[in-house]
């Protein structure tokens, strides 16, 4: 499962089944709960880039920038862009104005590639445009989209995805536009399959998916006594109820919850990549130890049993950036 390598379409570029998510190293207490300082964060992008297929995944909004620049320094600690690994980072929106248009868009590239210190990107996403001011912005001819082609087409980004949360926004752009990739996050896991007319719509268009989120926010990876959040929220008894579910079967089966969550993500066919948030260096090597674990077939039989969810589960988010 480890070995084997996907196509994001006809880029000539090929994933491993791993991402590492980044937003984490950004600093983003009101999202995660904790804080991950410099250093830490600094190691953490270390030990991913001493693999020797290490895919990293960031934003320029990440931490207002923080992630991207963390990134950014390791990078010039390495003399460069280490060859074989593979970066991916987001178009984001002015995150004072809300302002997306085709300016803002090729503002935000040149940011990122002045915080990574790169002169390209290998998969490049228009992020969050849901959260735009006007999705006008963002889809009007000259917009943020076609700015984002046109990076493409400059040379500037190997692969063009989309990354966003709300499937009905992104239904009706991915239909329009021949994008190499896209990112769901939360959204496909072991307890809501919110995303999965989306994912059969990439499978139809051959659109690479990499499927974010896979702990749902960290419950999966932490556990639901001590870590009480469930995507990106503090989490009531009710909320952790599907995920309390799971951990009883893992406990039955021996397995743990985080290793079938991820491989959850890892064995659909239709996934390319499931990318995984990591805050500190060992977690890199538990991610890897977690996709090798031995899974016994009983195990995803009772799990297919369970009820899941299929609504928006970051309906009721409070959606705060940092």
């Amino acid at each position: 499962m480890l070995d084997k390598r996907t196509p994001i379409g006809r880029t000539g570029l090929a994933v491993p089944p791993i991402c590492f998510g980044t937003s984490g190293l950004g600093n983003m207490p009101d999202t995660y709960g904790y804080e991950v300082g410099e250093e830490r964060a600094r190691a953490t992008i270390r030990a991913i880039l001493a693999l020797p297929d290490g895919f990293l995944d960031t934003s320029r909004n990440y931490g207002f920038g923080r992630s991207e620049a963390r990134i950014g320094a390791v990078v010039r600690e390495m003399g460069g862009w280490p060859e074989g690994r593979i970066l991916s980072t987001k178009l984001d929106r002015d995150m004072e104005t809300d302002r997306f248009d085709g300016d803002r868009a090729r503002r935000s590239l040149e940011e990122s590639l002045t915080a990574l210190g790169v002169d390209r990107i290998d998969i490049l996403h228009l992020h969050d445009p849901e959260h735009a001011a006007d999705l006008d912005e963002v889809t009007r001819k000259g917009g943020a989209l076609d700015a984002l082609f046109r990076m493409r087409d400059e040379g500037l980004a190997r692969a063009v995805g989309l990354a966003a949360g709300r499937v009905d926004v992104m239904m009706p752009i991915l239909r329009e536009r021949d994008f190499d990739a896209l990112i769901t996050h939360n959204r496909y896991t072991l307890v809501n399959r919110n995303a999965e007319p989306m994912i059969e719509l990439a499978r139809e268009r051959g659109i690479a998916v990499l499927n974010a989120a896979p702990y749902a926010g960290g419950a999966f990876a932490k556990g639901s006594d001590s870590h009480r959040r469930y995507v990106y929220q503090e989490a009531t008894d009710a909320m952790l109820e599907p995920v309390r579910r799971v951990e009883a079967l893992c406990r039955r089966h021996d397995v743990p919850p985080g290793a079938a969550a991820l491989q959850f993500s890892m064995r659909d066919p239709r996934i390319a990549a499931t990318i995984c948030g990591v805050s500190r260096p060992e977690r890199v090597d538990e991610t890897l130890r977690w996709a090798a674990w031995p899974i016994p077939d009983t195990f995803w039989e009772d799990v297919g049993s369970l009820p899941v969810a299929t609504d928006d589960p970051e309906a009721t988010r409070v959606y705060k950036p940092g």
